[in-house]
């Protein structure tokens, strides 16, 4: 389904007013009065405001209009994924046979790599905003408990309300309460929040202890693991926090089980030997010398102290290990968790076989994303991408968990 605003055009003629003056009337902004002439979806504040303005109802003014939407066979497990990325977590569920109806992306080099990669996907690039204060059952041709499977993972941002228990309401003003939104509104069978480990002590617990209980109260039962996905087929030890619901009603007819570790846990010589070329970043030619002299798997410590601490200028006096300084990695184990960025002072990963950061690519491989996946937009922008993005084979371990769980009730 798309929005359309041809009515509001009309019934301005009708008042013999112009969008200018609709603008300073109803106190909307350029940027919103451009994205109705765009026919681009807007917030319901928006909406009740220049309603408001004209004296009218919501249905003079917007329609929605249909689109092609994505054909599902009744035989299909169908997602919908917020905060989309590069499409990390949604090519591992699309690998466990998982029908995508729509994801949602506001970064617009992510949200090009998206459609770049799977043209048949329905990529939309906005503020999630904009989309969740719809009609979302209409937008996405899907009823109310129809959907399968909602996945996707908000950014940690402390809620100004925790810990008072007003349900929904404690988490506006963040992403998260987009997504819980989402989950209010479309009441999937399951679904899968993935966020950084770090948010089970957020704002001292009570940014996740939200989050649960405004889960509970729309009507599930959560279970919850960090996995190192190391231990999923990834040549990189990086932890998520994975958080998976069921609703309700279904408790007797699903049951989901974390997917087991793998006995073989890959290092950097599986990805690395024949990685494709790619775009990257050099160092500097003084910061290049002085990784030349740290060896495979050794950081500051493994070089003249001299050295060292002319590199390190304040960091030196610092407590601690500081093992990140001038940290090179080894073909013989896995990568550190995937930056956003290719340097960074005190969170180094030096090739292993030479003196310069890892390539896109590479990153991309430690992310176990296939060979052919393009990213799009500047060197940095990709580099953010794959660094932000869920390695594929844990979503894909634990998107097959979740089949299976739902095979039950299909």
């Amino acid at each position: 389904m798309s929005v359309c605003y041809d009515k509001l055009w009309k019934l301005l003629i009708d008042k013999k007013m112009n969008r200018t003056e609709l603008k300073e009337a109803s106190g909307i902004s350029f940027n919103v009065l451009a994205r109705l002439g765009k026919n681009e979806p807007v917030s319901f504040d928006t909406i009740e405001k220049i309603c408001f303005t004209l004296d009218c109802k919501i249905e003079d003014v917007v329609e929605i209009k249909n689109v092609e939407l994505i054909k599902v066979e009744k035989s299909d497990f169908t997602t919908i994924e917020l905060f989309a990325g590069a499409g990390g977590l949604a090519l591992g569920i699309e690998k466990a046979k998982f029908k995508t109806l729509g994801l949602i992306e506001f970064d617009r080099d992510a949200a090009e790599s998206l459609r770049t990669n799977r043209p048949e996907w329905r990529v939309i690039n906005d503020d999630i905003a904009n989309i969740s204060c719809l009609d979302l059952e209409e937008y996405f041709g899907i009823k109310k408990g129809e959907l399968d499977l909602l996945s996707g993972g908000a950014p940690c941002q402390a809620f100004s309300y925790a810990g008072k228990r007003l349900g929904l309401e404690d988490a506006r003003g963040t992403l998260f309460y987009h997504y819980a939104t989402f989950l209010q509104k479309l009441q999937p069978k399951m679904f899968l929040f993935e966020n950084v480990r770090g948010l089970l002590t957020h704002d001292k617990g009570r940014t996740y202890t939200t989050i649960t209980s405004i889960f509970e109260q729309a009507g599930y039962t959560i279970q919850k693991k960090v996995l190192n996905a190391w231990d999923f087929g990834v040549p990189q030890k990086r932890e998520r926090l994975i958080t998976i619901g069921i609703r309700n009603d279904l408790l007797d007819e699903i049951t989901f089980s974390f997917p087991q570790e793998h006995e073989y846990k890959p290092v950097l010589r599986d990805v690395l030997l024949d990685c494709p070329e790619g775009p990257g970043v050099p160092y500097g030619e003084n910061k290049r010398k002085i990784f030349e002299l740290v060896p495979p798997g050794g950081y500051w410590r493994d070089i003249d102290p001299e050295i060292a601490k002319a590199y390190m200028k304040s960091c030196w006096d610092m407590e601690g290990g500081r093992t990140g300084i001038l940290r090179r990695m080894s073909l013989d184990e896995p990568s550190l968790t995937v930056l956003t960025s290719p340097s960074q002072k005190q969170t180094e990963r030096c090739h292993p076989l030479e003196a310069r950061p890892f390539t896109v690519r590479e990153n991309a491989r430690c992310q176990t994303f296939p060979d052919e996946w393009q990213f799009c937009g500047s060197i940095q922008s990709q580099y953010k991408q794959v660094g932000n993005a869920v390695p594929v084979n844990l979503a894909y371990e634990i998107a097959l968990e979740i089949h299976k769980s739902l095979e039950g009730v299909k």
